[in-house]
């Protein structure tokens, strides 16, 4: 690991530096300490009812000399998982979360490839709840550029002519959703457009402030390879003895999913997900540990269980308030089994 990009990052944020401006000898002792061990599985989560089973998991072994190191607000748990040695921290709630959390994981720690997994929403109506989903690329579908009234699909965006955005990735139509009844004739809507975005990305190995883009970030060629022996993982399909599933949940590799900062409850929107993109899970953080790693040139994989329908469920309770434990387990009992078959 190079020294001067693990310092800069440190000197920004660090709770553990002092006024001098450089990180404490008993930091960066314990820092180097672990990473003597390495290299590492990063396992990255966003919450607490995710952690919680991997935590309670018997395959999970805290390392018994640096059980975990603490810093600018994330804790980093050390230990073995399926005889790999692995780093596990909690992201929290949100993209911003996620991918603060995964570049403090990159920058800090000496480690190999990233696997992040939780629960999502499901958009597609042909899988389940319970199912446990492995995309293929994942997309930032929160970035956008709202185009001005009266313009269409024709029309340039305002700062495209000098690259910061462009009609390239679709864009969704207000007017489509507006309410009629058969007597009602079509009308245009003052929101107009919304058009989705790649972000601007900065590669380890590329020029310093010239920028790329990138929308859709595939997972390591070699991770998804390995998730094809994952189809005979025993999920489970009750949540206790009165609430189960139709069927036994199955793990499944899929195209494409999407992440933003918007907890999606919403069929018609759901419905344009899977329409425009394609996109099965639905969720607040896996597109950005996905683009960390892009930048940081680091393989990263996403493992999703499909906690519930988007919108599609009853109108009285979204059903991820019924099913997020058992998706939770699902999701970890993949990863374990997806850890297990990963070179030493």
């Amino acid at each position: 690991m190079e020294l001067l990009p693990v310092l800069l990052v440190l000197v920004l944020l660090g709770s553990s530096i002092g006024v001098n401006g450089a990180l404490s000898e008993l930091s960066w002792r314990e820092i180097s300490n672990i990473n003597s061990q390495g290299p590492y599985i990063g396992i990255v989560v966003p919450n607490t009812f995710e952690l919680g089973p991997l935590l309670h998991s018997h395959s999970f072994v805290a390392d018994n000399k640096i059980p975990y190191f603490d810093f600018a607000g994330k804790h980093f748990r050390i230990g073995v998982l399926e005889k790999k040695r692995v780093i596990v921290v909690m992201t929290g709630l949100s993209m911003l979360n996620a991918a603060i959390t995964t570049q403090l994981l990159l920058t800090l720690f000496d480690v190999k490839g990233v696997v992040h997994y939780g629960i999502a929403g499901n958009a597609n109506p042909k899988l389940q709840i319970g199912d446990v989903t492995i995309p293929q690329y994942w997309a930032h579908t929160g970035l956008w550029n709202w185009q001005r009234y009266g313009d269409g699909p024709k029309d340039e965006l305002a700062l495209e002519a000098n690259g910061d955005y462009s009609r390239k990735f679709d864009y969704l139509r207000f007017a489509d959703y507006n309410n009629y009844t058969k007597h009602s004739k079509s009308v245009t809507n003052l929101l107009n457009n919304i058009w989705f975005q790649a972000e601007e990305i900065f590669p380890m190995n590329g020029t310093p402030e010239v920028r790329q883009h990138a929308f859709w970030v595939p997972v390591d060629k070699t991770y998804f390879k390995i998730a094809t022996k994952l189809k005979d993982v025993k999920l489970s399909d009750c949540v206790n003895t009165t609430t189960c599933l139709p069927r036994r949940p199955i793990v499944v590799r899929v195209e494409k999913g999407v992440s933003a900062n918007v907890f999606v409850d919403n069929k018609a929107y759901r419905e344009f997900l899977i329409s425009k993109f394609n996109a099965t899970p639905i969720d607040m953080e896996s597109a950005a540990v996905a683009l960390v790693c892009l930048q940081q040139k680091k393989p990263f994989i996403a493992i999703r269980a499909l906690s519930d329908l988007a919108g599609g469920g009853s109108d009285l309770s979204n059903e991820a308030d019924a099913f997020a434990s058992l998706a939770s387990q699902n999701a970890l009992d993949v990863v374990v089994r997806f850890i297990s078959l990963l070179k030493s």
